[in-house]
């Protein structure tokens, strides 16, 4: 156990020199983000990392979301970092934005096929406006459902038995790449029609069902708190206390031991190489 910590504490000091230049990025052009998921919740909990968590959240309303890749491209140490979304060409298998470390690699089960990129990242997740009305959100969540179903293209871990079978049995009927994505750009626009600004409420629509039905003022994003994870002041919801209450509930009670292991399922890594070199060797295989 000594030995997966410390290999683990590894990944997390890489995730934070990830995170620290994504936060001076932010910063230099006027985009908000707070820390979310495990990340906001060891910051209150362990005033950094969870000890046994090795990945990196965050939470961008969609206006600011939408102009992260354009100012990346133009702006960004992009030799270093790359900034990585899902497209026609290039599926990531991933609804979330990836800055990825070029200068890493991290290859996970789920792409080692794949002549994707292999670095380390942090996942960068949009809230967008919920929709006024009980029909209108069921509705909602239904395109949201459908979205990460053709966006991700392979079965989910961690997201509920309900979205597994949905996935699994919606694949197995559309086979072909273009249709799945058209389909996933067509629930994409659906999910996301209501502005932020014209509604009270947001919430992530890219992680399966349980997620999206947790709903939160938009006022915690628009103006956030602030709390230190190791060592640095981080943003974090305003109600930093009630949103991780309706995250996790009982937030400061640790889970049971067996349940404090990572999450990514990986296959190679070498966080002091980049991922080029590991291409035909380690991933995208030729067979």
């Amino acid at each position: 156990m000594n030995e997966q910590l410390a290999e683990t504490r590894k990944i997390q000091e890489k995730l934070l020199e990830i995170l620290l230049y994504f936060r001076q990025f932010c910063e230099e052009h006027d985009l908000q983000f707070t820390l979310a998921g495990g990340t906001c919740l060891g910051a209150v909990r362990h005033r950094g990392f969870i000890p046994w968590d090795d990945d990196v959240d965050v939470f961008m309303l969609r206006e600011d979301y939408e102009r992260l890749g354009p100012l990346w491209e133009r702006f960004a140490d992009t030799e270093r970092f790359a900034c990585v979304r899902s497209n026609e060409q290039y599926n990531i298998h991933h609804t979330a934005t990836e800055i990825k470390d070029s200068s890493t690699t991290f290859i996970n089960r789920h792409s080692v096929d794949l002549d994707i990129h292999q670095g380390l990242m942090i996942d960068v997740i949009p809230l967008d406006a919920v929709a006024d009305g009980g029909p209108a959100r069921l509705l909602q969540m239904a395109h949201g459902m459908m979205y990460c179903c053709f966006n991700f293209q392979r079965l989910p871990e961690h997201k509920g038995r309900l979205f597994y079978y949905l996935t699994k049995t919606a694949l197995g009927l559309v086979r072909s790449p273009k249709a799945r994505y058209r389909i996933w750009k067509h629930e994409e626009k659906m999910h996301t029609r209501y502005a932020v600004s014209e509604h009270p409420l947001v919430a992530s629509f890219g992680e399966g069902l349980s997620i999206m039905r947790q709903r939160f003022p938009k006022e915690w994003f628009l103006h956030p708190g602030t709390a230190l994870f190791e060592g640095h002041e981080m943003p974090v919801p305003a109600d930093v206390d009630q949103y991780l209450r309706i995250s996790y509930g009982d937030y400061m009670q640790l889970p049971p031991e067996e349940d404090r292991v990572p999450r990514h399922d990986t296959v190679f890594m070498d966080l002091e190489h980049g991922y080029r070199q590991y291409r035909g060797v380690k991933y995208f295989v030729q067979k």
